[in-house]
């Protein structure tokens, strides 16, 4: 700050001063004249004291009025700069720290500018103070001057932005405006606020992105990554078709003898019983299904019967009495699955059944000119079946016999992920002094280990191509698997939100186009955009080079996650999510059923400890809802914003914007 303007006051003390050199170089003086002269120097001795203590508390309050102002008129800036809004706000609060009337003062004004589209506010604040004793020697008033500047200024700062784009961001608000484009209207506003703070600095800013709700899409990040992150195999809750096969003959010239024909046909209808297998323990589902006994199908005893039938020339005449023998021989199949009980996986293992016919035929038909052999799909097993994905989650298309009817139908992948192995729990906690999420084994929880060869602790690409869920009015046991499709095999509901984004500078134009990428689908899982948006942030991370690459300016980085979302979790244990379908998998329930809501959120809350713990700040913003405690708990202190329109969204992002930009007085 700046001293104001003290210039009359001067001219009024080099006048005493001259009086007095004229006083002492009079010699003709006596006593009378003498002592009246010292009572006037006396006097204005004491009054320039008087007076010049007026006008100095006149200037601090002036001054404090000054970088008031300007300070409220740059905080209250929105997109517009320094706009009448803005101005009309410095101005009250100018006024309201310094009172003429309170003062004495009079012709108070501010006068406020900017010559950069309003990062910097300039102020120049004057009044005018009356002279009480100084009045008696001509000076009657003085006028002080007060500078000031208001600015918002930024160190090095990553931002991870985790937004919520579940399906209720498409609802329409109050204010007619769709929660997802407020959205997308604040974030862009939030670039242009902090690109306008570092645009004559070498401070570096840097933004990611974790778009969630039943999942998050980090495929393209984790292949570039490393690869090897991503599982070569991985067991879905899937189907396999199985098939009635059958061979045709051709025949034209009449003869007694006919070729062997083979047809299968199978149960359509589940009655192997379940059992478990074997009484080993594994940790997790990869090692179970890499256990799995190899299959085969089992000869039973054959019988043999024979019939009369009616067969068909090519060109339409029947011929009948033809004899045909049929030996009959049933085969069965075992079929291997994990079950998950506890935090543990056991083998289990139940039976499919076919039988095999083998047709004879003899008589006056015609001789075999060719064959022809076809399969009709006779129902599919429902059961997990162990997928290789080691081309899938190259982004390349991959076959697999899944269509409707058993037939190889192609995907490719999306980029969304089935997070690595976990344990259920109730309780999963942070460890401040280990620094790590118990209980162990819940490698989902654990942000910054990488992955190592077992399948455990890497990440699955999520296909939803194969991916089927068993739901059914009598599904009375656990473990009954083999359903008739067309009666309860269903496609679980899936949801992909955008591609995330790791830590990069943008440009506005680039900056802008990626948000309008974001649609909204799904459903709330708070905890799986949390735990990315941490691994995105963290230091000590598999990102950790990223992270920590040095500014230019070789300054300190400030980190920060602002996490958006619009309601309150809504798990669905049939749908297909992070987490597999939770009816089958039991990930996170121990046993399908239970309500997952609050399982989710126990390990958000651990989460977000983690987070905080290593110095990010969390910022939250609940928005057209009000904060949950589980909410309220995750974000920093004094860090948290509701928001119930596109305006509230707005301010909500301009005001974190502005803490994360330090509003300062400089000069």
């Amino acid at each position: 700050m700046r001293l104001g303007n003290a210039r009359n006051g001067r001219a009024a003390n080099t006048q005493i001063a001259r009086l007095l050199g004229a006083f002492g170089r009079d010699s003709a003086g006596n006593i009378l004249p003498l002592t009246a002269m010292s009572v006037f120097v006396l006097t204005a001795l004491i009054g320039s004291a008087v007076d010049l203590s007026r006008v100095y508390h006149a200037q601090n309050r002036l001054q404090n009025a000054c970088d008031a102002g300007v300070l409220a008129g740059r905080r209250t800036e929105m997109t517009n700069g320094f706009d009448t809004a803005a101005q009309n706000t410095a101005q009250t609060y100018f006024k309201a720290n310094f009172d003429q009337d309170l003062q004495g003062t009079s012709s108070t004004t501010l006068t406020t500018s900017t010559a950069d589209s309003g990062n910097t506010i300039n102020g120049t604040a004057t009044t005018t103070v009356p002279m009480l004793l100084m009045s008696m020697f001509g000076k009657t008033s003085m006028t002080v001057t007060s500078n000031c500047t208001g600015t918002m200024g930024i160190g090095n700062s990553d931002v991870t932005f985790v937004l919520d784009t579940t399906g209720s961001m498409g609802d329409t608000m109050s204010d007619g405006t769709v929660k997802i484009s407020g959205l997308k209207a604040a974030v862009k506003n939030f670039w242009v606020t902090l690109n306008t703070t570092v645009a004559s600095t070498n401070a570096r800013i840097r933004y990611a992105f974790v778009p969630y709700s039943t999942t998050v899409n980090v495929g393209a990040a984790l292949s570039s990554l490393n690869s090897g992150y991503l599982t070569d195999h991985h067991g879905y809750q899937s189907k396999v078709p199985l098939f009635d096969s059958e061979t045709d003959a051709y025949f034209v010239n009449y003869k007694t003898t006919w070729v062997p024909q083979e047809k299968y046909t199978y149960n359509s209808t589940f009655n192997g019983g379940v059992s478990q297998y074997s009484t080993t323990v594994y940790a997790n589902q990869e090692s179970c299904i890499a256990d799995y006994p190899s299959s085969s199908w089992v000869n039973g005893t054959t019988t043999n019967s024979s019939t009369t039938t009616r067969m068909l020339r090519s060109s339409g005449s029947t011929y009948d009495n033809v004899s045909t023998n049929i030996q009959s021989t049933p085969q069965t199949l075992q079929n291997y699955s994990c079950w998950h009980s506890g935090n543990s996986y056991y083998l289990y293992v139940y039976s499919s059944y076919r039988t095999h016919n083998v047709y004879t035929y003899s008589g006056s038909v015609g001789t075999v000119q060719g064959t022809q052999s076809y399969n009709t799909l006779n129902h599919f097993d429902f059961r997990m079946v162990n997928y290789d994905t080691s081309s899938f989650k190259t982004f390349a298309s991959v076959s697999t016999p899944t269509a409707s009817d058993g037939s190889a139908e192609s995907s490719t992948w999306d980029g969304c992920i089935e997070e690595r192995a976990t344990v259920p729990t109730t309780s999963p906690a942070f460890n401040a002094t280990s620094g790590v999420i118990t209980p162990s084994g819940a490698t989902d929880l654990d942000i910054d280990t990488a992955p190592t060869s077992n399948d455990s602790t890497k990440w699955a690409p999520m296909w939803p191509t194969v991916s089927t869920m068993r739901v059914s009015s009598a599904y009375s046991s656990t473990y009954a698997e083999d359903i008739v499709l067309g009666s309860f095999g269903n496609t679980p509901g899936y949801y992909c939100p955008a591609v995330a984004k790791t830590l990069q500078t943008w440009t506005q134009s680039n900056f802008n186009s990626y948000v309008d990428t974001l649609n909204p689908n799904g459903d709330t899982y708070h905890d799986i955009g949390m735990i990315w948006g941490a691994r995105l942030s963290s230091p000590t991370g598999i990102w950790s080079t990223l992270v920590n690459t040095a500014p230019a300016n070789a300054g300190n980085v400030a980190r920060h996650i602002i996490y958006m979302t619009d309601g309150i979790p809504n798990s669905y244990n049939y749908e297909y999510q992070a987490y597999g379908i939770e009816a089958h998998d039991k990930r996170i329930t121990t046993n399908g059923t239970d309500a997952a809501d609050g399982l989710h959120e126990a390990r958000f809350r651990a989460i977000c400890d983690a987070v905080k713990a290593k110095g990010i700040r969390i910022w939250v913003i609940g928005y057209t809802t009000t904060l949950t405690s589980d909410l309220s708990y995750c974000a920093s202190p004094n860090s948290s914003y509701t928001a119930f329109n596109s305006s509230d969204i707005n301010t909500a992002f301009q005001q974190i914007a502005k803490q994360i930009g330090e509003l300062r007085i400089s000069g």
